[in-house]
Parts: structure tokens; sequence; C-alpha cells
């Protein structure tokens, strides 16, 4: 799991380094030709390249690939214009709400220290955002609609049957991003590319690749309260990524909204362990 934050936060690294002199449609497009070509090269050593998905489940492969696809879009659009800390931290209540959700859609059972810990960490999510102050940055927004996008996916992921390979279900998705990014990119300005832009574009390509592939092992092959707290070492990774590529110090109010949501994703899966036990 801390090798997949890793490689989630150094594709975003690779992505904002070439925000600046690329549109958004044409990052995505060719980032994901490189992912996509990786990806097609790691499903046909697997064999499952041309899986045929059990009835009823390429509706919620499509579904799936939809969330995701809005999440890309509205977490770049944040990256692109706040700076990678901040995105990161507000993405770290992704456990919290996978938590909530999954109470209210799936019936999973939540006590009311959970529920508090959620409210807590959702209250620490608005302490990074600070709605109706100065420090407000309305891109903070699309980075909480980026949440609730990979909360949908991962809910219709659990309901994804077993039969079903990772690999194949990224690939697909890659595929339909890529496709999508690329007609949506002929509505923008098409930008020269220089050859550390595509040396960037391909790093992230790779990056996400590792994002994907750890992911699904540390899920797949793992106790899921155990490796869940494991998610927040991204932010660790976006402060000193954030700071070292891009000079970005996080205010004190930042990290101690960060503080919170950690501490309390931290807390709710301790308490899930109490109740499994």
């Amino acid at each position: 799991m801390m090798a997949s934050m890793a490689g989630f936060v150094l594709n975003d690294t690779m992505i904002k380094l070439v925000s600046e002199d690329l549109e958004l449609f044409q990052t995505v497009f060719l980032r994901g030709i490189f992912a996509t070509l990786l990806l097609g090269i790691l499903a046909w050593h697997k064999k499952v390249i041309f899986h045929k998905p059990a009835p009823g489940e390429f509706t919620i492969i499509a579904w799936r690939t939809f969330a995701e696809l809005s999440a890309t879009f509205c977490f770049l659009t944040a990256l692109f214009n706040m700076p990678l800390a901040n995105a990161t931290a507000i993405l770290q209540s992704l456990p919290l709400s996978v938590t909530l959700a999954a109470s209210i859609f799936l019936g999973y059972k939540v006590g009311w220290r959970r529920y508090l810990a959620i409210f807590v960490g959702f209250a620490g999510v608005m302490v990074i955002v600070r709605p109706g102050t100065d420090g407000f940055n309305v891109y903070s927004l699309w980075a909480l609609s980026a949440v609730a996008f990979v909360t949908l996916r991962d809910l219709l992921s659990h309901k994804l049957n077993s039969s079903t390979p990772s690999i194949y279900v990224a690939l697909f998705t890659s595929v339909s991003i890529m496709i999508l990014a690329g007609i949506a990119s002929s509505t923008q300005e098409w930008r020269d590319v220089s050859p550390q832009m595509l040396l960037y574009l391909a790093a992230a390509g790779g990056f996400i690749l590792i994002g994907y592939v750890a992911g699904i092992a540390a899920m797949r092959d793992s106790e899921i309260s155990f490796v869940s707290p494991f998610r927040y070492t991204a932010l660790i990774w976006a402060l000193l990524l954030g700071f070292f590529v891009f000079e970005e110090v996080p205010d004190v109010i930042t990290i101690s909204g960060s503080l919170i949501v950690v501490g309390t994703g931290i807390y709710t899966f301790y308490r899930e362990r109490k109740t499994l036990k």
C-alpha cells in the first residue's frame, strides 16, 4: 500500500510539472497512451487482455469507469490550480467517505464511535478547505468532488465478480479515459510537447501503473483494516515532493486539518479491528 501511494503521488507530481505548459485533456490523453501501453503489456503477459466479463458485469465496469474518469478530471483540475499537498490532504478523507458510504449503501455496520470519527474527519477537511475565508481556494471543491467519485468507484469495485481480473478492469478504464480525453482535447488548444514533457508523461504512466498494481496486491492479499491506514503515507509523499519539487510549504491550518483527517481515519480502522476481534 505504501508503494501504491508513492506511485500515485509521483504520478501527480509528474502531471503537475507539465500543467503550466499543457492543457488538461491533452495531458491526460498523452499520459493515457503510456499507461495503456504498459497495462496492455501486463494484461497480455497475464493472458487476460481478451477476458469476457460475466453477464451484467460489464455494466458495473462501465459505471466504475465513469466514476474513475470523473474523479480523474476533478482531481487533476484541482491539482493544476492548487498545491500538491493541499489537494492530496483533501483526498485523505477517502477512507472515511468509503466507510460512511459502505454503511449507507452496503449495510456495513458502523458504531457511534466510528460515525463520530467520520464527522470529526470531515471537519478536518473543512479546516483544510476553509470555506468562506480569505484562504479558501475554489478548486478545493474539485478535490472534494474527486473524493465523491472515488468513493463511488470503490463501492462499484466491491460489486465486481471475483473472477474478473483486476488488470483487465484497469486496462479497460485506462483505454476509456485515454479515448475520451483524446476526443475532449480536440476542443482545446493543442500545445507543443517538448522531449522533457514527454519524459514526465512517460514517467507518470509508469508511476500510475505502480499505483494500480501495488494497490491491487495490497487489497487482495492482506487484511483491509490493517492495510488501509497506510494510505495516509500519500500525505507524507505529497508534503515532501511539494516542498522539494515545487517549493510549496503548507501553512499551519492545512497541516492541522491534515492531522485531524489522518488521526480520525486511523482511529476508524482501529475501532474496526476491535469490532472484528
